[in-house]
């Protein structure tokens, strides 16, 4: 395993701090919205606070075993 880009580094570092600033100021800045943009805002946001959910489905394969009444059959055809 290699060492992490320096420059990758520092870019997401700003990037995290910069985020960091504006999180302070989201509540004000969200409620400047219309209420349509506002729940807009929010559910794009709760993307990247909140695990997606994806639908579940169940499927039942039964496998049901054929009782070989002839106890000298080889199965050969």
């Amino acid at each position: 395993m290699g060492t992490p880009n320096k420059l990758t580094f520092d870019t997401r570092q700003l990037l995290v701090n910069a985020l960091a600033n504006e999180f302070e100021q989201l509540p004000e800045l969200l409620k400047e919205l219309k209420p349509a943009e506002r729940i807009d805002a929010i559910c794009k946001l709760s993307k990247f606070a909140l695990p997606t959910v994806t639908a579940v489905s169940i499927v039942k394969i039964e496998h049901i075993e054929k009782p070989n009444d002839d106890m000298f059959a080889l199965g050969l055809k």
